[in-house]
Order: C-alpha cells, then sequence, then structure tokens
C-alpha cells in the first residue's frame, strides 16, 4: 500500500468535553508526532474513548482546539479530517462480503474503479484474508472480523487511525496474537496510530508513548518504561501494576531515601516528590518486586516451579527480611501468585517460583530501590489494595532494606 497521508504533528490544545454540566474529559494536551503509536491508557469513565471520539469528530468539543501542523480539524466534519476508525464491537456491515466492506469506502470516495479494486485487494492482503474475501462478517472468526475492521480503516491511507479497544471482544490467545498484528502493520505502513485500552499490558507491549488518564484529567505521559518504572502519583502507579499500595508515614529524611513507617514496620522507599518527616504517604511495590529470600519458606520445601534443582531463590538473600504468612496462592504455570500477611496484619502480593502453600510463612525481600513512596492526596486507596490489620506481634527483620519499628535502615 501507498504511504498514508501524513503531518508533522497533531495537536490537542485544552480539549475538553462534557456531559451535562460534568466533565468527561478536561483540560487535554498532548502533541502527537507523525508516526507515533499512542495509547490512551485508563479504567472505565476516564476519559479515553471520550478523547477518541472527539479526535475523529464524532462529538464536539466544549473547550479547546485540535490542529493538524498549522490547519485546524475540530471544526471539520468526521468525513474531512481524513482519520480512519477502528471500533471496538467492528461496526461491520453484516449483509457484505469481506471485499464489499473494505472497498466501501473508497466507493463513497467515487474513486476510480480500478483503484478501488487495487486498493482493496491490497488492503485484504495486508491482513492475510484472501481466502475469505467472499465471505460475510457472520461466518468470520472474531480475529477475523477485527482484521477486516483494519483493512477498512488503513485501506483509505488515512493520516492518523483511531482505535477504541479493538481487542477487548476477543480471547487471550487471539489477543495476544492480533496485538502483534496491530504493531506489525503500524510499523510496516508508518501509521500514526491512538488507540484507547484499558489493559495496560497490551499498552506496554504496542505504544511509543501513554497517556494515562483518570477522572477526565490526563495523570501522566512517557514512554512504556517511564511509566513502567517512574510512575508519577499513586492512581498511575495503581494502574501500572502496583497491586501493594499501603498508607504511610515518612518517619525520616535521608540523602537518597526516605524511611517510612507502616503498619508497625518501618521501610527504605524512594520519594517520588520532595517529602518532609510527617508528610502522609502511599508507598508501592510491585508483586514481582517482593522476592522470597533464600532459605526463606517454612512448611513447604517443594522444588520451584519450572526448576530441577528446587532453588528457585532470591538474589536478595542479603537484603533486610520480613516474615510473612502465606493466605492465597494460585498457579499460574511457572509461578505462583501468592497473597500474605505479616504479623502485623500488612496484607501483601508476590509472584514466585517457590513452591508455596496456604499456612507457609516466608521471609520477604524487597529489590533495591523497588519501593516507592507517592504523596498521598485526600483520596482513599482503589478498593483491592493490601490492607493494614492490628499489630499482634513484632516481625521479624535484618538490618537492610526493610525493618521493623525500632530498627534501623540502613
Amino acid at each position: 500500500m501507498s504511504t498514508p497521508t501524513t503531518f508533522r504533528e497533531l495537536r490537542l490544545d485544552g480539549v475538553g468535553r462534557s456531559f451535562g454540566g460534568q466533565d468527561a474529559l478536561q483540560g487535554l494536551d498532548l502533541t502527537i508526532r507523525a508516526g507515533e503509536f499512542i495509547a490512551l491508557l485508563g479504567p472505565s469513565g476516564c476519559g479515553k474513548s471520550t478523547a477518541l471520539n472527539c479526535l475523529a469528530g464524532l462529538l464536539p468539543l466544549t473547550a479547546g482546539s485540535i490542529w493538524q501542523d498549522d490547519k485546524r480539524v475540530d471544526t471539520l466534519p468526521p468525513e474531512r479530517r481524513g482519520f480512519g476508525m477502528v471500533f471496538q464491537n467492528y461496526a461491520l456491515f453484516p449483509h457484505m462480503t469481506v471485499r464489499n466492506n473494505v472497498a466501501f469506502g473508497l466507493q463513497m470516495r467515487r474513486l476510480p474503479k480500478a483503484e478501488v479494486t487495487r486498493r482493496t485487494e491490497e488492503a485484504i492482503r495486508l491482513v492475510q484474508l484472501e481466502e475469505h474475501v467472499g465471505k460475510l462478517p457472520g461466518q468470520l472468526s472474531g480475529g477475523q472480523q477485527q482484521r477486516v475492521a483494519i483493512a477498512r480503516a488503513v485501506v483509505l491511507e488515512p493520516s492518523l487511525v483511531l482505535m477504541d479497544e479493538p481487542l477487548s471482544n476477543l480471547d487471550a490467545k487471539l489477543r495476544l496474537e492480533m496485538r502483534t498484528e496491530i504493531r506489525r502493520l503500524h510499523q510496516s505502513l508508518g501509521l500514526t496510530t491512538v488507540y484507547v485500552t484499558h489493559d495496560q499490558e497490551e499498552a506496554l507491549s504496542m505504544a511509543d508513548r501513554l497517556v494515562v488518564l483518570r477522572k477526565g484529567s490526563v495523570q501522566q505521559v512517557g514512554t512504556p518504561e517511564e511509566l513502567h518504572n517512574r510512575p508519577r502519583n499513586w492512581h498511575v502507579a495503581d494502574f501500572m501494576g502496583f497491586r501493594n499500595l499501603l498508607p504511610a508515614t515518612v518517619a525520616e529524611v535521608r540523602d537518597d531515601h526516605v524511611v517510612v513507617a507502616v503498619g508497625g514496620l518501618r521501610l527504605a522507599a524512594t520519594p517520588m516528590v520532595p517529602l518532609s518527616a510527617g508528610d502522609e504517604v502511599v508507598v508501592g511495590v510491585r508483586p514481582e518486586d517482593l522476592t522470597v529470600a533464600s532459605g526463606g519458606v517454612t512448611g513447604g520445601g517443594s522444588p520451584a516451579y519450572g526448576s530441577s534443582t528446587g532453588s528457585g531463590t532470591s538474589t536478595y538473600a542479603a537484603e533486610a527480611t520480613i516474615e510473612a504468612r502465606v493466605e492465597v496462592v494460585e498457579y499460574q504455570g511457572r509461578e505462583v501468585a501468592v497473597e500474605a500477611r505479616t504479623p502485623q496484619g500488612v496484607r501483601l502480593h508476590l509472584r514466585t517460583a517457590e513452591r508455596l502453600a496456604p499456612g507457609d510463612t516466608v521471609s520477604l525481600a524487597v529489590a533495591p530501590g523497588a519501593l516507592l513512596a507517592f504523596a498521598r492526596g485526600d483520596e482513599a486507596l482503589p478498593s483491592g489494595a493490601p490492607v493494614l490489620g492490628d499489630a499482634s506481634e513484632p516481625a521479624t527483620s535484618r538490618d537492610g532494606v526493610l525493618a521493623t519499628t525500632g530498627g534501623e535502615v540502613s
């Protein structure tokens, strides 16, 4: 196919949309460079689909403007913006064959018949549906219908392709396959793409940059690595896989870290904002950064999953550890997802290759620098976050990354 009609940049300046006086999207500032893959990421109701529909022209703006280089486009109707759209439900014409669905947009533009045929065949070949050109959508699998929807969008050679959660209706295997397929098409055609999803793994694996939205406002814009490693606040951290989010208080500020008190424990954490002693914070750590220390299982002793030697132990044996009792174990193949509780009532989530069972006592270590401290704000922690119970007995610890109340944090 030909290189899509392009631009240097697409700019959203203070874009907003309200419904009945309620802001669904507010103050969205974003510059999209030609050829970029941008993912709009966030939970249901965060404004990501509203932003996409404003870009497409399906919703008028109530604030701000949209510019394609020096040309304002938010005042144009959808058909004059030159964008392609892939809807969540595919929106295929059920009475049309694959070929006719793909060709429809070209025919509506009254292009020469020979050009319609050529571009339709190229698009169908691109998504590998040559054997299905005469079938109706009802005769296709979900993945095949998705490919038709993508072909119908790219056949127009749009300057921008908009995708609204296109993989949400597919099973897990098909989602993985289509993720790779969409990324391949993006790279081979040089498409500028804006992709809406609530799946952080999907966004991390596909996008050049991510835009995390919450309650209609942008929380953070950055590369997958930036958002994964340095979330700006605990809302972003929650959405980027920090299942262990705990309320804490800053007990001490040191040169390169802070010491926080949480659930009867003292922990060393990396501050994500300037903090002072006494500040109320939220500390977060990913399940994969909580590791079972060497020799740190009591009551188990079986070999680790995927290990013939049964080692499967942490490289952080020299770091401070804290005792916890396993409550829930979910088998996930080469590893298990574990929920454990400390004697102080701190409930934690971890992933490990160790063979664990409910009732086992484990010694946990935190990967150096993996515990992050965020400003708390006025809002409650998300449902499902670890909880604190009554501190009924002291925890066991060594000097280092983790230490109990009264212990030293090195």
